[in-house]
């Protein structure tokens, strides 16, 4: 009689225990096959090198950097960055602010396009500041570039307009609608 008690508690316990481990479909598929992707690798505080033929060409300060793999890997600077470029002479020549950046990677895990979005401010070596909104640094054909509102400021004057494209130092720089008044001298009039 003992035995049969014992064999009956330990059918009733198993059966309460598969009954209890019954998984809702739906909860597994929210968990599962959810459309946020997350990071394989994420840093606090990060500051990056960047060269090009053993001369630091630039450093990358953030305060996160989120990295994403996949078939487009990907990285993302949520809490905004700051890139300053150098020159031959190892000069700070070139420096981007911006709230938030990403970061494209190519086939060969080197970052082939960066954007940066909200409060960008560039400013180049002749003190020359560009205000945007989305600036696209594209690192094959070396150039930034943007379809936003840009605002530029010089020792003499304030351009504002539609669109721009510049060389990645912000040295040569067009705009591509431009708006309000441009002071010209001389010079620039006689030449054309």
């Amino acid at each position: 009689m003992k035995l049969r008690v014992i064999i009956f508690s330990t059918l009733c316990i198993v059966l309460i225990s598969f009954n209890a481990c019954e998984n809702n479909i739906d909860v597994v598929n929210l968990v599962t096959n959810s459309t946020e992707e997350l990071p394989i690798k994420s840093d606090k505080d990060v500051e990056i090198l960047y060269s090009d033929s053993a001369q630091v060409r630039a450093k990358l300060i953030a305060p996160r950097l989120n990295q994403y793999a996949g078939k487009k890997p990907y990285i993302e600077l949520p809490k905004g960055m700051e890139i300053i470029f150098y020159n031959e002479k190892k000069e700070q020549e070139t420096k981007l602010t911006a709230d938030y950046g990403i970061g494209y990677n190519s086939d060969a895990s080197e970052l082939n396009k960066m954007e940066a979005k909200k409060n960008v401010v560039v400013i180049n070596e002749k003190g020359e500041r560009l205000n945007t909104e989305h600036l696209i640094w594209d690192a094959i054909t070396k150039k930034i570039y943007t379809e936003e509102f840009v605002k530029i400021t010089t020792k003499n004057e304030t351009i504002w307009g539609d669109g721009l494209r510049a060389n990645e130092d912000f040295s040569k720089y067009e705009i591509l609608h431009p708006k309000g008044s441009i002071a010209l001298k001389d010079s620039d009039i006689k030449n054309n």
